[in-house]
């Protein structure tokens, strides 16, 4: 059974100095250089190329990652300027696409290219060599100066957008925010370019009233890559029922996430704006199981009356 993952910040490994294209024991192995950020609670490697390969994953949403820096901002640290939020996005797209031309990866950019690719590693009978498929999307946002940028990101394979990552971005609130800011000025004409283009809205790491008003401009395919449900863990970063139907019913397909603060049950902490190592503080990773991440997916399913819904993000 082939794997396509719903969410991998591949170009983390840019930041943190990583070559994901050796096995995953030498990548953990390596001795962390100057820039590497070892203190980062999740800067532990969880996946490499030839890891995916081994595991059957045929292709996987990568993100292009940048956090603008913003007063107030949960994750401190990002770039301060338009032009350094766009020369740092460009650069994590580069690093995608020196990987599809070294024969590492490929990026996918139309339907015929996913039925292509999938049957190439269906009629496979080992992986080892194969390129691993790249989905491109972008978290947050800020990297697209204006609306009508997203035409030259498109062009360079870009599909998938979230409007909102950590704090508020240059056209939503994101996670950290509350539950009660909607979009920026730029945000509907954003929405409205992408409708044109045939791209996809991912609505993980938006608050509520930013998921309601982009659903209410947004008629294209709708995503939540790695998002789980405000029914069973408190916090803003999970999904309410009523946006979960709401995605449901648009078509979407709701990736659960396995990050233990997103599965921690019975907790009042607000941890939506903790930094990583705080989170990592308060919720261990011993304290959740598989069973748990299975109950997220459950609901989804309850809420959607099939499983055609639920996902792994």
């Amino acid at each position: 059974m082939l794997i396509i993952d719903g969410d991998y910040p591949m170009a983390l490994a840019v930041r943190m100095n990583r070559d994901l294209t050796l096995p995953i024991d030498q990548v953990r192995s390596a001795p962390d250089l100057p820039g590497s950020r070892p203190d980062r609670a999740d800067a532990e490697t969880m996946a490499s190329l030839p890891e995916m390969r081994r595991g059957g994953v045929a292709a996987a949403l990568v993100k292009v990652v940048v956090d603008q820096h913003r007063d107030g901002a949960p994750m401190p640290g990002g770039p301060r300027s338009d032009e350094l939020s766009y020369a740092l996005g460009q650069g994590q797209m580069a690093y995608y696409r020196i990987l599809e031309t070294r024969g590492e990866a490929r990026i996918l950019r139309t339907s015929s290219d996913v039925r292509d690719h999938m049957r190439q590693w269906e009629s496979a009978e080992f992986y080892d060599d194969l390129p691993v498929g790249f989905f491109l999307g972008m978290e947050g946002a800020d990297p697209i100066l204006w609306p009508a940028q997203v035409h030259e990101w498109y062009a360079d394979g870009l599909r998938v957008i979230s409007l909102g990552h950590y704090g508020p971005s240059r056209y939503g609130h994101g996670t950290g925010t509350g539950t009660e800011g909607g979009l920026f000025d730029g945000g509907p004409e954003l929405l409205r370019e992408m409708d044109t283009l045939g791209m996809i809205l991912d609505v993980t790491h938006t608050s509520d009233e930013t998921v309601r008003q982009a659903l209410d401009i947004f008629t294209g395919p709708v995503l939540a890559s790695h998002q789980n449900c405000r029914a069973l863990v408190p916090g803003e970063r999970q999904m309410s029922d009523d946006l979960l139907k709401r995605s449901i019913e648009r078509g979407a397909v709701i990736g659960a996430s396995m990050d233990t603060w997103m599965l921690t049950r019975n907790v009042e902490k607000d941890w939506s704006g903790q930094t990583p190592q705080k989170r990592t503080d308060l919720f261990k990773p011993e304290d959740v199981t598989l069973e748990d991440v299975v109950d997220h997916i459950e609901h989804v399913c309850e809420l959607a009356g099939d499983a055609l819904h639920a996902a792994i993000g």
